[in-house]
């Protein structure tokens, strides 16, 4: 039995940022933390299913961030404290930042293990892009946990929408780094990393 081909590209960032937009197109159009809240969960639950359903399996960075955020999302609407929804980038962003520079410490890089597949770069580019996406991961978080800190709801949900769209930018602009080191063409727009709500 042949294993299923990969989902395209553009399914996986849709499927993955989609219980972020749930989240800031409900708290948009309702002005309502705790519907938007319930999006999230719903959403990352459905991001799942799509998930498995596409690519018949649960690719791991997505479980990961789809988990805890049923986990976050669950205890915010139990608990009726916004906070621990808005905890889940913090805590996600901030293992996924140490996970690289653990790796890099032991000689692993975990970046690789995850991406490898997809492109063919010299032990020296790997490891460059391992540490750009764990300081881009750790800069998330520690801007995260200041505006949940100090900031409202409102300006929490605006934030969020923005480090979605930097998550994007982010990501597309690794793309000539990966041009001039990958030896496998062609090649592939990278995924963004996946940035929590």
């Amino acid at each position: 039995m042949t294993r299923p081909a990969a989902a395209p590209t553009w399914v996986r960032m849709v499927v993955d940022g989609a219980p972020a937009i749930a989240f800031i197109g409900a708290y948009l159009t309702t002005r309502d933390f705790r519907l938007a809240t319930w999006c999230v969960v719903i959403g990352s639950a459905l991001a799942l299913i799509v998930n498995l359903i596409t690519e018949r399996r649960l690719a791991p960075l997505p479980a990961v961030s789809g988990a805890l955020a049923l986990v976050f999302g669950g205890l915010s609407l139990a608990l009726h404290n916004n906070d621990w929804i808005k905890m889940k980038m913090t805590i996600v962003d901030g293992l996924l930042g140490l996970a690289l520079f653990v790796g890099l410490a032991l000689g692993k890089n975990p970046l690789k293990v995850i991406l490898g597949g997809a492109f063919s770069l010299p032990e020296t580019a790997w490891r460059t892009l391992a540490i750009r996406y764990g300081l881009f991961w750790w800069g998330c978080a520690i801007a995260n946990e200041w505006v949940r800190r100090t900031q409202s709801d409102h300006v929490f949900v605006y934030f969020r929408g923005g480090v979605l769209a930097l998550a994007l930018v982010f990501a597309f602009a690794q793309t000539p780094f990966l041009l001039k080191h990958n030896a496998r063409q062609p090649t592939p727009t990278p995924d963004p990393p996946d940035l929590g709500v």
